[in-house]
C-alpha cells in the first residue's frame, strides 16, 4: 500500500535520504556543526592498516553515537505517534459531522466554511473536505496500525456514500437534511435537486480515491463502500470519450465525438464560439485531468484491471492531442468538440493557460512514470520553453495569454459585466489572474524521467526539524491553528484579522507529515 501515500507530489524530486528529510542521515556527522571534537587516543595498529578498538565513541563537544542518535528518533517517533493521536481525536471526535468535514471553522465550530458557507448537516466533497481528512486518515492507520483511524476514514467513506448521485459520481457537497434545497439526487433516495457528477476541482476524483483506499483498508468486505467505489468507477470510465478526454460534469454516459488534434479557432473567439453548456465539453480548468490520472492510477493498483490503466493512457493520448501548435504549444483550459480553445464562464476566455499547462505537463509526467512509456514526456520541451518565454516581470504566470499573439489577458468588471483587456491594474479579487511559477521543479522531474528514472514519484521523508515543529504547534486542546491575515481562502471563506481558525487542510498536511515519519 506504498504507493497509495501518493498526494500528487509530481514536482517534488525523488530522494530519500537514510529514513528523514533535511540531509540529517543517521550516523553521519557534520563536521561543521561540532565546534570542539575531542581527540580519541587509539591504539596502536597490527600493521594492518586498519586501528583496531574504538570505532565509535562517545566523545565531548556534541558528537553523538549510533545509539543515542537511535535513542532520540525514537522518542520522536513516539511523540509523532503521541501527537497523531490527539490531533487526529479532536478532529474525529469534535470537528466531525456526520462523518464529513468542511474546509474551515472558527474555534468554537459554529462558523463552517466550505464554498461559503456551510450548512449545519453539510459536508464538503471537493477538496479539503472530507476526502481530503478521509485519506489522511488512512495514512496514520497504515503508518501506525491503529484501528481508531481506520474507524474514522471509514465513517467519512460512509458519509460520501450517502451523497453519492445516481449519476455515480459527487457534486461539491453532501447535506444530509433532505429539506434543505442543497442536496442533490442520491442514490438512496434521499434528497432532491440536480444530478450533476463534477470533475471540477476534483470533487468526485477525491471522494474516488477515498472510497477505492477505504475498500483496500476493508479487504473489500465493506459492502456499502466497496459498491460505492465500483458504481463511481464505472461512472467514471462511461465519461471518458474517445479521444480520451473528460467533460466537467456528466449525468451519464458521454456521446461519442471525433478524435481531432488541438487548432486555434478560425472565428473571432471573441464574440462568437460560446457555448452555455460549456461543462458538457473538454475540461483541463483546475486541474480536471491531473485528478481524474491519480483516481484511476488508485484504482488499477487496488484491483490490478487493466482498464483503468487503459484509461489512464487515453487520457495521456488527449493531453497530447491537446497541446496547441505554434507558436503557444501549451494547453487551454477548455475545448469544444472541434478541439479549439472555447468560453467556459464569462471571465474565463480561450486562450492558453499558464495554470493549466502547468498541471498538463505535471499529469503527463505522471502518466509515463505510471505506464512507463515516454511518449508522455514528448510535448513537454516545447510547454516548457513557451512557459519560460511567457512569464511576466514577477516571473509569475498569466493565467490566460490571447491566442496567436501571446499577450497576457485579464478581465476589468463593473458589477457582474467583465471585458477583455490588457490592463492588469483592477483585476476582479475573485480569481487567480496570476499564477505561481513551477517551472524549476517540473523541468527538474522532467530532467530525472529522462533520465532513466522513469518511476512515480514517491514522497521524501520529512525532516526531523519539521516534525518537532508540527508536534510543537499543536495546541494543548489537540488543534493545529491558523491565523486569518486577509489572504484568499479557498472557497472564499473568512474570518476577522488576526482570528485563529481550524482548517482541514492544515490538519491533513500534518496528520500525512507525522504519518510519514513513523511509517518510514
Amino acid at each position: 500500500m506504498q504507493r497509495l501515500q501518493r498526494a500528487f507530489l509530481l514536482l517534488a524530486p525523488a530522494v530519500w535520504l537514510f529514513g528523514c528529510g533535511g540531509g540529517e542521515g543517521v550516523g553521519v556527522v557534520d563536521p561543521a556543526g561540532v565546534e570542539e571534537a575531542a581527540v580519541v587516543a587509539a591504539p596502536a595498529g597490527d600493521g594492518t592498516g586498519e586501528t583496531p578498538g574504538v570505532v565509535a565513541a562517545a566523545v565531548e563537544g556534541g558528537v553523538e553515537t549510533a545509539a543515542s542518535v537511535t535513542t532520540a528518533a525514537s522518542e520522536l517517533e513516539e511523540e509523532a505517534v503521541e501527537a497523531m493521536r490527539r490531533a487526529g481525536a479532536y478532529y474525529y471526535e469534535n470537528v466531525a459531522r456526520h462523518g464529513g468535514y468542511v474546509y474551515f471553522y472558527s474555534l468554537d465550530l459554529s462558523v463552517r466554511w466550505g464554498e461559503g458557507l456551510a450548512g449545519e448537516d453539510q459536508i464538503w466533497v471537493q477538496p479539503p473536505g472530507t476526502p481530503t481528512v478521509g485519506l489522511a486518515f488512512l495514512e496514520a492507520w497504515r503508518a501506525t496500525g491503529d484501528e481508531y483511524y481506520r474507524k474514522a476514514a471509514t465513517e467519512a467513506a460512509e458519509a460520501l456514500a450517502y451523497g453519492q448521485l445516481q449519476s455515480g459520481g459527487w457534486t461539491n457537497s453532501v447535506d444530509f437534511d433532505p429539506n434543505s434545497g442543497r442536496t442533490g439526487q442520491y442514490r438512496n433516495g434521499r434528497g432532491r435537486g440536480k444530478n450533476n457528477s463534477s470533475l471540477d476541482d476534483g470533487q468526485t476524483q477525491s471522494a474516488i480515491r477515498l472510497m477505492v483506499q477505504a475498500d483496500a483498508a476493508h479487504e473489500f468486505r465493506h459492502a456499502e463502500i466497496h459498491e460505492s467505489a465500483q458504481i463511481a468507477l464505472e461512472a467514471l470510465l462511461a465519461a471518458q470519450f474517445p479521444n480520451g478526454a473528460f467533460p466537467q460534469v456528466w449525468t451519464g454516459p458521454v456521446e461519442a465525438q471525433p478524435v481531432l488534434a488541438a487548432s486555434y479557432p478560425d472565428y473571432d473567439w471573441r464574440t462568437e464560439g460560446r457555448i452555455k453548456e460549456y461543462w458538457d465539453m473538454y475540461t483541463l480548468n483546475d486541474n480536471v485531468c491531473g485528478y481524474v490520472a491519480e483516481a484511476l492510477i488508485d484504482a488499477h493498483e487496488v484491483y490490478g484491471d487493466e482498464k483503468y490503466l487503459e484509461a489512464l493512457t487515453k487520457l495521456g493520448d488527449f493531453l497530447i492531442l491537446a497541446q496547441m501548435p505554434d507558436p503557444q504549444p501549451g494547453w487551454a483550459q477548455q475545448y469544444n468538440y472541434e478541439m479549439k480553445p472555447i468560453w467556459a464562464r464569462k471571465f474565463e476566455p480561450p486562450g492558453v493557460a499558464g495554470d493549466e499547462t502547468q498541471e498538463a505537463i505535471a499529469t503527463l509526467m505522471l502518466i509515463a512514470a505510471e505506464t512507463g512509456d515516454a511518449k508522455y514526456l514528448e510535448p513537454i520541451p516545447r510547454a516548457l520553453a513557451w512557459l519560460r518565454e511567457s512569464a511576466l516581470d514577477d516571473g509569475r504566470l498569466a493565467r490566460f495569454y490571447e491566442l496567436e499573439t501571446n499577450r497576457p489577458l485579464y478581465m476589468f468588471r463593473r458589477g457582474k459585466v467583465y471585458t477583455l483587456t490588457y490592463d492588469d491594474s483592477d483585476l476582479p479579487g475573485h480569481y487567480g489572474w496570476k499564477i505561481e511559477s513551477r517551472l524549476d521543479e517540473l523541468e527538474a522531474r522532467y530532467r530525472a524521467l529522462t533520465d532513466g528514472d522513469l518511476a512515480p514519484v514517491e514522497p521524501v521523508p520529512p525532516s526531523e526539524a519539521e516534525v518537532r515543529r508540527i508536534i510543537a504547534s499543536l495546541d494543548d486542546e489537540g488543534r493545529w491553528l491558523k491565523t486569518f491575515e486577509g489572504e484568499r481562502l479557498v472557497g472564499q471563506g473568512k474570518f476577522p484579522i488576526g482570528e485563529e481558525y481550524l482548517s482541514s487542510e492544515l490538519f491533513s498536511e500534518n496528520m500525512t507529515t507525522l504519518s510519514r515519519f513513523v511509517g518510514r
